[in-house]
């Protein structure tokens, strides 16, 4: 198990509504955090308990100028949210909390949580479509429902921080695409660069993403717009997505980074503001996990109806995945 996180020091240079209990979801909350070190304050402390995290999924690291903490998915296989990828995700998550929570490192250790991808073109492909014909195949309701489930809570604690003061940053330097985009969707920021692609494929399978696309969706267009987009199948541009108003800062290809800072400001000088607005958002427009996962439970009715030539289909996207990922293995 691969272990590559590591700690920035900005100062010695640099280039360039949630409630307190986690809903239940049934699935293997992966690896315990470990204990947290002595004088909470201190940011090499705050580096101990990153450099702690074992993932084979993530590539973690911590800067201490803007208390930002960067999580890049470094998938081991297929890049979409397979069963280690959402368990490690999760654990990230609990990380998020614990580096907030007054009780552990004071609320002034983190302000932003960073998603990108270490993988080529690809921040994330979306489900495990591999998985999904299995278990409908098998008629394993159950197995479904928890899949479903913990890719609720995952977008929801993207989306409401377990609401402390942490903005939430996706990322996007490659491909987002199915449960990907549902993820994107449910950050506070989402940072774009224009060779970034977008789509929501499901409805080529006669399927539609049932963990978060239409929640969060609506919430950045008019319902109607949403719809559209769901159940065209259509893959959007990053630039196309900025003039809808889904994407919040787009960049030029290879600047998404400069463009978080720019967009953030320094030294913490729009956080405040940022995260107020997140709360606002909100007020404005609660998201619930009960609505969430109601729209799941549709999803897995549905996805248990499927024929076997829908299933063809869904198997047959999946093997396009992989090609698409050996190949990039072949010219790396």
């Amino acid at each position: 198990m691969k272990a590559r996180t590591q700690f920035i020091d900005v100062a010695a240079g640099r280039a360039g509504s949630a409630t307190d209990a986690t809903p239940q979801t049934g699935v293997d909350p992966g690896l315990a955090l470990p204990p947290w070190p002595h004088s909470p304050t201190h940011p090499a402390n705050v580096a101990a308990a990153v450099a702690a995290q074992q993932l084979s999924e993530f590539d973690l690291q911590y800067e201490a100028e803007e208390r930002t903490l960067w999580c890049h998915f470094d998938y081991s296989g297929r890049p979409c949210y397979r069963p280690a990828v959402l368990e490690q995700t999760q654990q990230v998550q609990r990380l998020m909390r614990s580096l907030s929570d007054d009780g552990s490192f004071g609320a002034s250790s983190l302000r932003y949580l960073v998603m990108g991808s270490r993988e080529p073109g690809v921040w994330n492909l979306g489900g495990d479509l591999e998985l999904f014909t299995d278990l409908i195949r098998s008629g394993d309701r159950a197995a479904l429902t928890r899949y479903a489930h913990a890719c609720c809570e995952l977008t929801f604690t993207n989306a409401t921080v377990f609401d402390l003061p942490v903005i939430t940053v996706a990322l996007v330097q490659g491909d987002a695409l199915g449960g990907g985009f549902e993820a994107v969707l449910s950050f506070n920021l989402i940072v774009a660069e224009r060779r970034a692609r977008f789509g929501l494929p499901e409805v080529l399978f006669n399927l539609f993403p049932g963990m978060g696309a239409y929640t969060f969706l609506s919430r950045r267009v008019a319902p109607g717009l949403a719809e559209r987009m769901i159940t065209s199948g259509e893959i959007y541009s990053a630039e196309t997505l900025y003039e809808m108003g889904v994407i919040d800062v787009l960049a030029p290809d290879g600047e998404g980074v400069d463009a978080f800072y720019s967009h953030i400001g320094r030294d913490g000088r729009r956080h405040a503001a940022l995260a107020a607005m997140r709360q606002a958002r909100q007020i404005a427009h609660p998201i619930t996990f009960e609505e969430m996962t109601r729209i799941a439970d549709l999803w897995v009715d549905a996805a248990l109806s499927l024929d076997e030539s829908d299933l063809r289909r869904m198997t047959r996207l999946a093997a396009a995945q992989d090609r698409r990922r050996n190949r990039k293995l072949t010219s790396a």
